[in-house]
């Protein structure tokens, strides 16, 4: 049995937020404030990220507050029968956008990064009308 294609972009999304947590982790256990000594302790005061670790590690949470929404929509279109070209394109837009987005945050890009965000939204909003449009 064939996984539908919008399956399949939620497994290229698990890999694209993996490696947006690996890199921010890296970053972060290189940067002066949170060293390998910091991590393996107990973290109970909060020490701030600045520059490339900073951004990297917001770059990370806005992903976790968007794939959920990805997750729910993708799946409820596919329990109801519901995808197709729309569902499609929406997923490869939400992955294609958020894989965009983190080397443009890390680097500091502002409009283009933002682009990037709106093309992952508008991705999850075609897979949410597409349950009740089609």
């Amino acid at each position: 049995m064939n996984a539908a294609p919008e399956l399949l972009l939620i497994g290229a999304a698990v890999v694209v937020g993996i490696v947006q947590l690996l890199w921010a982790t890296l970053a972060a256990r290189l940067h002066p404030e949170q060293d390998l000594k910091w991590a393996a302790g107990p973290r109970d005061e909060h020490r701030a990220l600045t520059g490339v670790a900073g951004r990297l590690d917001r770059a990370y949470r806005n992903f976790q507050e968007t794939f959920p929404f990805f997750v729910a929509a993708t799946f409820a279109a596919y329990l109801v029968a519901k995808t197709g070209p729309l569902t499609l394109w929406g997923g490869v837009l939400y992955v294609a956008g958020r894989a965009v987005y983190v080397p443009l945050y890390a680097l500091g890009v502002t409009g283009v990064r933002t682009l990037a965000w709106f093309v992952s939204m508008a991705g999850i909003v075609m897979i949410v009308a597409a349950i009740f449009l089609a």
